[in-house]
């Protein structure tokens, strides 16, 4: 049986994806997130602009393309979900 990622799941892949690109870079690039979130660019596009609406996320003009880097509240969702994700698996659970 197939087994699909939740829309939370892709958030946080999203974010981690952001997160360890801020680190290293100025930001993660859209190619970036689709390799690190396996999401194809069209729904990616509405999803970045979701979660850049919610303030997870911040977007970034470098010199030849936009970037988006994590913001300070979606450090503190990242490691909440992190958290609630491993709770929920230690339990047996899905989310």
């Amino acid at each position: 049986m197939v087994s699909y990622r939740t829309k939370i799941e892709i958030v946080g892949d999203i974010l981690t994806s952001a997160h360890e690109n801020t680190i290293e870079q100025d930001g993660a690039s859209i190619m970036q997130i689709i390799r690190h979130a396996n999401i194809p660019h069209g729904r990616l596009s509405k999803i970045l602009s979701d979660l850049v609406s919610q303030g997870l996320l911040e977007q970034v003009d470098s010199q030849r393309a936009c970037k988006y880097r994590i913001s300070g509240i979606g450090k503190d969702f990242l490691t909440e979900y992190k958290k609630f994700n491993k709770f929920t698996s230690d339990f047996g659970l899905t989310i």
